[in-house]
């Protein structure tokens, strides 16, 4: 029976050739991926590796966990099947996270055009924000 692994902290120039390449000591590869965003065709920094024998799947993965490629420490787990009913954990991003929303999150010094940039201390105002 075949085992599929996650592979995760890949440097964005793994891809899916590189990817077999590093697993196959392992043992045969029935597949490598490295999935990839739509738009741009980058790297995501993750894929996935099956190996068609549990056995070695297993010592794949406890040699190749932690190990550093190109710089990076890879992460190197027994991949879950996908549950599209599952709740996914958001990131942050520019959506906001601690410190309030907008596009750059909080704790932003109001717009002072008088100034040509934010109030600061140089504004001439007393009143510090």
């Amino acid at each position: 029976m075949s085992k599929r692994l996650y592979v995760g902290n890949l440097p964005f120039s793994v891809n899916a050739e590189k990817l077999k390449e590093l697993f196959s000591a392992y043992g045969q590869i029935e597949e490598a991926t490295v999935v990839i965003f739509k738009d741009t065709g980058r790297s995501k920094g993750f894929g996935f590796v099956t190996l068609t024998d549990d056995a070695q799947a297993d010592k794949a993965q406890q040699e190749m966990n932690g190990k550093e490629i190109e710089g990076r420490q890879i992460k190197v787990n027994e991949a879950a099947p996908f549950d599209p009913d599952k709740p996914r954990e958001r990131r942050g991003g520019f959506g906001g996270g601690r410190g309030g929303g907008g596009r750059f999150g909080g704790g932003r010094r109001p717009f002072n055009r008088s100034f040509g940039g934010r109030r600061d201390d140089r504004s001439g105002s007393s009143d510090n924000f």
